[in-house]
């Protein structure tokens, strides 16, 4: 019996005051201004519910939790679900793209 896949990767659209934070603005060199900020990571919870964990502080990543606005799909729901080894490569190469694309990104 073939196993269901359950892991996403996704995306969490910033506020721009998380270019104030030091350790964000030194892992964004390159950001062009006007671009997203935004927050990429991987989970095997639907995206809303994981988002919404983050914003309530439970397992939350501290740039996601404090500047989270809203998910961003259209950057990632092309790629959902796929299995964990998948995600988990995924979440880099999105980063990277993003961040080649001009984007602040924080990564997990």
């Amino acid at each position: 019996m073939a196993r269901r896949w359950h892991h996403h990767v996704y995306v969490i659209a910033l506020s721009p005051d998380v270019l104030y934070e030091p350790r964000f603005r030194k892992s964004n060199p390159d950001y062009v201004t006007g671009k997203p900020c935004v927050y990429v990571g991987m989970t095997g919870l639907n995206p809303d519910l994981r988002f919404d964990k983050h914003k309530a502080g439970i397992q939350a990543n501290k740039f996601a939790q404090q500047y989270g606005l809203r998910l961003m799909p259209e950057l990632y729901a092309m790629y959902n679900p796929m299995p964990y080894r998948g995600a988990s490569e995924m979440e880099v190469e999105l980063a990277i793209a993003l961040r080649e694309a001009g984007y602040g990104v924080w990564q997990a």
